[in-house]
């Protein structure tokens, strides 16, 4: 018997009465016509990507040669979780949606970063990009707002007695995301064919050896090397370090873009599915924000994702332009009267996803 197919929620065709995106597209191409330039990544984006791999790789050879003493290996396990996250902001986020390069191997070479690393980047465009960008907060669809019952994110999911103290245990339950994507999600995804209730396509059989293949060549890299250099303890403390560092920061970001006090949450069923009364790029801006944009040095670190915003208006465009259009956007947003959230610090963003978490605690 097959299964019941997905069956995704419409948006509203312009909600507004007047075409906001339409317009907002047409002023963002101009920029960059006016400015003679790509709206790919540029010299930026590659100095950047050099310099993180760079110091990846040094660390990590660090790690094999002084890592039988554990606390002198210490410091750089801390800095190998918090480049690995950086990595995945900066070359694979641009990479997986098309933004990294004008070249198509160019930017399949930056997504194959996530591979790496030890996660599937077919995986990651099946959730992230089809599923999150384009249904994003939207309960029953959107993976990014399930945490297995653990947390309590939107109005519409299920209390539990355990939410009662999620405000409070939250950290340590984002702790432990990235070992947990290694270890089971991507094999759930990859097994099931779904994300959640979400059918994702099929592989192609490129697809499932370079599946098979990166998962063997991060355990062998981060699992079977460091044990032979520098023995099973002091491996096992420094890597559950590193994933720790790893999942919190990665989680972190992304939670304080979609998961804070302000944006709005939907409802809708992969079998059943529930209309959404807002046009897509109006939902994007009713379900994200942005935060600590005024911090060059944040916004150089998380590869431009403090400018969720942008981001998920025009994810092909490459991060390291979000600053200029953002200007384009807020003005776009006030002349169609919709709603441009953002947060001033990151602790003002922090503060704002625990207060939504504590909301939530109670039924």
């Amino acid at each position: 018997m097959l299964a019941p197919a997905f069956k995704p929620p419409r948006f509203a065709s312009h909600h507004l009465g007047q075409p906001f995106f339409q317009i907002l597209t047409q002023r963002v191409n101009q920029y960059f016509k006016d400015e003679n330039r790509s709206s790919k990544g540029d010299v930026r984006l590659y100095a950047k990507t050099g310099i993180l791999l760079a110091a990846f790789f040094t660390t990590y050879l660090v790690i094999l040669y002084l890592g039988s003493s554990f606390w002198l290996a210490l410091p750089f396990w801390i800095i190998l979780g918090l480049l690995t996250s950086a990595i995945g902001f900066n070359v694979m986020h641009d990479g997986a949606h098309g933004s990294f390069s004008k070249y198509e191997w160019l930017n399949s070479l930056a997504g194959h970063t996530l591979s790496m690393l030890g996660a599937s980047v077919a995986l990651w465009k099946n959730k992230h990009n089809a599923i999150h960008h384009t249904f994003t907060n939207i309960d029953g669809i959107d993976d990014d707002i399930e945490a297995g019952g653990m947390i309590r994110m939107a109005d519409s999911q299920t209390h539990k007695s355990i939410h009662r103290m999620q405000h409070y245990y939250w950290p340590l339950l984002y702790s432990l995301l990235y070992i947990y994507w290694l270890a089971f999600t991507d094999f759930k995804k990859y097994f099931s064919g779904k994300v959640g209730d979400v059918p994702i396509r099929k592989f192609t059989t490129a697809e499932h050896l370079g599946f098979w293949f990166w998962k063997v060549t991060h355990i062998t890299m981060v699992v079977v090397l460091p044990i032979y250099f520098i023995g099973f303890l002091p491996w096992l403390f420094g890597f559950l370090l590193m994933t720790f560092i790893t999942g919190f920061s990665l989680s972190i970001v992304f939670q304080l873009a979609h998961v804070v006090e302000g944006v709005s949450f939907k409802q809708s069923d992969a079998l059943n599915p529930t209309n959404i009364e807002s046009e897509w790029a109006v939902h994007q801006l009713q379900t994200t924000a942005n935060f600590a944009t005024r911090s060059r040095t944040l916004t150089w670190l998380l590869g431009g994702l403090n400018y969720q915003v942008e981001h998920h208006l025009f994810p092909r465009i490459s991060h390291v332009h979000y600053p200029a259009i953002s200007r384009i956007v807020k003005d776009t947003c006030a002349e169609f009267n919709v709603q441009y959230q953002e947060f001033r610090t990151f602790a003002d963003a922090l503060n704002a996803h625990v207060r939504h978490l504590k909301r939530l605690s109670v039924a």
